[in-house]
């Protein structure tokens, strides 16, 4: 919920749509002028809203959208699509991690297979290295408990074992779930928000990492330049 008299709708300066102001990403500029992401939406000054995609962003950049916006005096460095991508990598890893200390998460495969059987699951992790045969047990699991409902299941794979090992405080994590609770409900938002500003669904990436995903979004970017 946006904090009370602030408009629930903002103007994106690449597309001028008004959209929710969720959909957008608010950037300011720091006192020594460099464009900088908002993701709290709370730092002090004027601010611009560009649509929560790495597209967009690069299409601001590209088009010195910023500086008209906030002044000429804000600088844009290189590379500011694949620094929000990873401030939005770092909240998602973040909101596992809390997920996991409000003790909503667990991890191994037992685990998420039991889980899965009493229902409580309301997200699937895998590891981005994750082997199919393992995947294809947990899937089933699912479909026995959920029938066709499995197929909305949210199922996360964009993250390599050793990000969940640090979020989770574990070594060699493969495998893990989220169950009902706001901390879970809260880890799913973050998780999505960085997967739709990379441009896929929170399984895209496959055994891709974090960073090869950002460096081709860059790499298309540069190419409409």
């Amino acid at each position: 919920m946006p904090p009370r008299n602030e408009p629930t709708t903002r103007t994106c300066i690449v597309t001028r749509e008004a959209l929710p102001s969720e959909r957008l990403i608010r950037f300011v500029a720091a006192p020594d002028g460099a464009v900088v992401a908002d993701l709290r939406r709370k730092l002090p000054g004027r601010g611009v809203w560009v649509t929560a995609d790495a597209t967009h962003v690069g299409a601001a950049e590209r088009k010195r959208l910023f500086a008209r916006g906030l002044g000429e005096e804000a600088k844009v460095e290189p590379g500011l699509a694949e620094r929000v991508a990873g401030l939005l990598r770092e909240a998602a890893l973040s909101a596992l991690s809390l997920a996991r200390k409000a003790g909503t998460l667990v991890t191994g495969f037992a685990k998420v297979e039991s889980a899965l059987g009493e229902g409580k699951v309301v997200g699937v992790i895998h590891a981005a290295e994750a082997g199919g045969d393992g995947i294809a047990k947990l899937d089933a699991a699912a479909r026995r408990r959920l029938g066709v409902a499995a197929a909305d299941l949210p199922v996360i794979r964009i993250f390599p074992s050793r990000d969940l090992d640090l979020a989770f405080g574990r070594s060699n994590v493969i495998h893990a779930a989220l169950l009902a609770g706001p901390a879970s409900a809260n880890a799913l938002k973050r998780v999505r928000a960085l997967a739709e500003f990379l441009g896929g669904d929170m399984g895209a990436g496959g055994a891709m990492p974090l960073e090869s995903a950002a460096a081709s979004v860059s790499a298309e970017i540069q190419g409409n330049t």
